[in-house]
């Protein structure tokens, strides 16, 4: 018989685009009993988040307050220098209050120094804590429907683990443990490094076969059927309107920020020269991040409007009617 884990107080950090639809699963599958605590810089977040579950989430007024009311925390916040507010602020910090005996997640994707300079923080200060990094892969689309991977920064043998699947389980779909602390976030860097080159691939192949004069949607059947096929072609296509639920059907709207996948790409490029691994599409693709999260035209958007920003055919439907 699988054993059962309780989460009565759980507090959640960072409401963004991928960390409030988290907190809406884990508020709909929780046993009744439970209460989420929340925290968000963007206040009018954290309050359309309470009212939409009365007295089932609650209000934190900082990380330090959030820490206090819980016996679990897990954080979802851009970039490290915020993971380093969220933790070792001195004033309002989740470490400037006892977090003896806390489960602590952070789901963020940032560099492997800054989690390990916050667990070697939390080890020396409490040294009963556990702190695990969990980045989470799938998209703002796969956090709303629950399908998110998410690897985590431990091996199959850590005694946390079937508490950590159960309750990451509620949120995602794969739970991956990858080996040891920070290798959570260096397979993740790996995956949008990998995950970043295809868009800018898929995006080229589009466009020079609709350049020649093929419909799109044909060109995604062909990626499916061969060996090309891959998700970007299948679930997140840059061309709009081949596949419905892609970000770019939606005019890229809703979806991984350009400028995130630049800052995440960039940390990639980073990790492979630091360990030495040789990288011949790395700094094309960052230059490429780089120039599209600075084009007004596609800055705030998805990462996939990298198409746009090559110049791919976006009214192919207009040229087809009417041919």
């Amino acid at each position: 018989m699988a054993p059962s884990f309780s989460f009565d107080r759980l507090g959640f950090i960072g409401l963004g685009a991928m960390g409030k639809p988290m907190v809406t699963h884990l508020a709909n599958k929780l046993p009744p009993a439970s209460r989420i605590w929340v925290y968000d810089v963007v206040e009018s977040v954290v309050d359309d988040l309470c009212a939409q579950f009365p007295n089932r989430v609650l209000k934190g007024t900082n990380a330090r307050d959030v820490a206090q009311q819980v016996d679990t925390i897990i954080s979802m916040v851009p970039e490290g220098s915020h993971v380093r507010s969220v933790y070792l602020d001195t004033e309002k910090g989740v470490c400037s209050t006892d977090i003896s005996n806390k489960l602590i997640i952070d789901c963020s994707t940032i560099d492997t120094a800054t989690s390990l300079a916050v667990k070697d923080h939390i080890a020396q200060h409490y040294p009963t804590a556990s702190f695990y990094d969990a980045p989470v892969s799938g998209g703002v689309i796969g956090a709303i429907k629950g399908s998110i991977a998410i690897f985590l920064g431990c091996g199959e043998e850590d005694p946390n683990l079937e508490r950590l699947t159960h309750l990451m389980g509620l949120m995602g779909k794969q739970i991956i443990p990858c080996g040891a602390p920070s290798l959570g976030l260096a397979a993740k860097l790996s995956n949008n490094y990998l995950s970043g080159i295809i868009a800018i691939a898929c995006s080229e192949a589009f466009d020079m076969g609709m350049r020649s004069g093929l419909d799109p949607r044909t060109l995604a059947k062909v990626y499916a059927a061969g060996t090309a096929q891959n998700t970007i072609c299948d679930k997140f296509c840059p061309v709009p309107h081949v596949y419905p639920d892609a970000p770019s059907s939606g005019g890229w709207k809703q979806g991984f920020k350009v400028q995130l996948m630049r800052k995440d790409f960039g940390l990639a490029v980073d990790m492979a020269k630091r360990v030495e691994s040789r990288n011949v599409l790395g700094e094309v693709g960052l230059a490429t991040y780089d120039g599209a999260s600075n084009d007004p035209r596609c800055r705030d958007l998805d990462s996939r409007v990298v198409y746009r920003y090559l110049g791919g055919q976006e009214d192919w439907q207009t040229k087809l009617n009417g041919a």
